[in-house]
């Protein structure tokens, strides 16, 4: 991951500096008390902006940089728990730019950013469909807060990591429901090193010809000797996740090169799939795979 450490220091004292600051500070005063000089501190000032870290406001004739709202620092893994009880607060009250603020600042906060995926996001995915099945919202407000999950989870994908090009895996949804665990999987992945092909909802691809439509895409975007391939399914219903896993082993039968088929999802006892892992929880899924991996190159 592309944070070196005198970013995340100068970031963690700026953070301190406008905290105690009612009034703002302009460009040469954060330099001074940071003891950088000028140039330098622009960049840093214009880096933490773009991130959403903090703002700028024209005063008179003086530019000004103030904390943006909800900005805090938090120690991991203590705080965790607190994070997703304040990330659900926000979601439920439809306070978006807060949650998008609170996972920015759960980034900067944490060395391990597929936390942030798993004990925060994760967690709230869940809760809001919940909350939907128990009657408390409604479609419409269902379809926002999605949004906002979305958007969150996109916050963490597009930041940029040292990628392993021997790690490779495509992450299908079967239906809607699944989509944002899908999601999910797929920025925790791109966390992890892996290099990741999210195909989002593939419900509307459940036909007979779907094997070989994968197959296709397969070639373009994996080659032969190039590390592993795990195509992971979620589904939340087990007519699709059977379709999707007989799809994918009837590829793994023509294949002998190393491709892997894990679901995520509540299978019941009696169902017949057939997958090399099956399990509702997302680290599992992840720790499995990067195990899987290693085993391949050892």
């Amino acid at each position: 991951m592309t944070r070196g450490y005198q970013t995340e220091e100068i970031k963690e004292k700026l953070v301190d500096l406008l905290s105690n600051s009612k009034t703002g500070l302009s460009g040469l005063e954060i330099s001074e008390r940071l003891s950088i000089n000028r140039i330098t501190a622009t960049k840093y000032l214009n880096v933490f902006a773009a991130e959403g870290l903090i703002k700028q406001k024209n005063i008179g004739n003086v530019n000004l940089w103030f904390i943006e709202e909800g900005t805090e620092k938090f120690r991991f893994p203590e705080d965790f728990f607190k994070v997703k009880s304040k990330y659900f607060e926000h979601l439920t009250a439809r306070k978006e730019k807060l949650a998008y603020n609170l996972v920015r600042n759960c980034f900067h906060s944490t060395t391990q950013p597929v936390k942030i995926i798993t004990e925060i996001i994760v967690p709230a995915i869940q809760s809001v469909y919940d909350i939907f099945d128990q009657g408390k919202i409604g479609k419409s407000e269902l379809n926002f807060l999605e949004k906002i999950i979305s958007n969150s989870i996109q916050i963490v994908n597009l930041e940029n990591f040292e990628i392993d090009p021997k790690k490779n895996v495509i992450a299908i949804s079967a239906d809607h429901q699944s989509t944002l665990f899908s999601e999910a999987a797929s920025a925790s992945f791109h966390a992890d090193g892996w290099q990741v092909y999210s195909l989002g909802d593939m419900s509307s691809s459940i036909d007979v010809l779907f094997d070989l439509d994968l197959q296709k895409f397969l070639t373009k975007v994996w080659k032969p000797g190039t590390g592993i391939m795990v195509i992971v399914v979620f589904s939340s219903t087990e007519e699709s996740m059977k379709f999707f896993a007989e799809s994918v082993n009837s590829i793994k039968l023509k294949s002998r090169r190393s491709l892997y088929l894990a679901i995520c999802g509540d299978m019941k006892k009696n169902a017949e799939i057939e997958a090399d892992l099956i399990d509702e929880d997302l680290e599992a899924i992840l720790q499995w795979s990067q195990t899987t991996f290693e085993s391949s190159v050892s």
